[in-house]
């Protein structure tokens, strides 16, 4: 067909350079081309589909429908042909890459036995990981600039349109350092977790919901004393320098709970557990670094669920 003819690879390039920026400025910018010479590159390819690709939004160029679809087709296109040429010419093809947006809950375990499995079993992949909160990972996914989003996050409203799959379930746990006060009431600890600090996600993430239920459902008053953060880092060290109560995802304190170094408060409540999974867009493909991390991601959470349910 004459119309397949026509589109050369500058249109090509020009079409995902303007989807990945997401600005006619910018993807000239990046290809070292004038924007007329965007502009008129797109026409081009415009007038060839039949299609109007890019339509103008508050938040720069966005894709039309048709160029959605495209996009799941060009850029393979695009990258398959590069590393042919690539081959043929002598060389060894590009590491792969796959963008990942990682919520608190997966920092501590999932991910890291995840990348370990990963690159043990290829030579040359890039794993890049963003963190953040589930509003901040999910707006990103939705415009392209991660692959991929893992973690607790079905109560996001963010999520609408993007397609989740569910892993495993995860409860919060309230833990100290060995040896503080608390441990020694039991449950009669309940009526004193308001005397002492209390370190939690910040208000408005999917995490502190379930944190918040689970105060609401005890009748437990929030303390006055609060560290509100996300990091997992930063939580663990101040707990284990202080008399401070954690709310913390069960699989951020696993290993340090085995290790005698922290202790669950014996207070005979438990939070049921949120829906620990992989977050993508429907709007484009998956990679193949990515589809490789999800597999990946199955076979340790796999694991993980298995070893739950056996310790129950």
């Amino acid at each position: 067909m004459n119309i397949d003819n026509r589109i050369k690879f500058r249109h090509l390039t020009c079409f995902l350079e303007i989807a990945r920026q997401r600005s006619f400025a910018k993807a000239a910018d990046s290809l070292a081309v004038s924007q007329p010479a965007i502009s008129k590159t797109l026409k081009e390819l415009e007038e060839i589909l039949d299609h109007p690709l890019f339509e103008r939004g508050k938040g720069g160029v966005l894709l039309t429908p048709a160029g959605e679809t495209f996009l799941r087709y060009a850029g393979p296109c695009v990258q398959a042909l590069r590393d042919g040429v690539g081959v043929v010419r002598g060389h060894a093809p590009q590491a792969l890459e796959v963008r990942v947006g990682a919520l608190s809950t997966v920092e501590s375990q999932l991910l890291p036995e995840t990348i370990a499995r990963l690159h043990a079993r290829h030579g040359a992949l890039v794993i890049q990981v963003a963190g953040g909160s589930s509003v901040q990972l999910l707006a990103q996914l939705k415009v392209g600039e991660l692959d991929l989003v893992v973690g607790r996050m079905t109560d996001s409203p963010e999520i609408q349109g993007l397609i989740f799959e569910h892993l495993y379930s995860e409860s919060m746990t309230l833990v100290v350092r060995t040896g503080h006060p608390l441990l020694a009431l039991g449950e009669g600890a309940l009526a004193h977790l308001a005397d002492y600090p209390l370190v939690l996600p910040p208000a408005g993430t999917t995490i502190r919901k379930y944190a918040d239920g689970l105060f609401v459902q005890w009748g437990i008053p929030l303390a006055a004393q609060r560290l509100e953060t996300l990091s997992i880092a930063l939580g663990r060290r101040y707990v284990l320098d202080s008399e401070a109560i954690w709310v913390a995802p069960q699989d951020a304190v696993r290993h340090d709970l085995a290790d005698g170094v922290l202790a669950e408060l014996a207070l005979g409540i438990r939070e049921p557990g949120g829906s620990i999974g992989i977050c993508s867009s429907g709007a484009r493909p998956l990679p193949l670094a990515a589809q490789w991390f999800c597999s990946a991601l199955r076979e340790v959470a796999g694991r993980r669920s298995g070893e739950g349910k056996h310790n129950q």
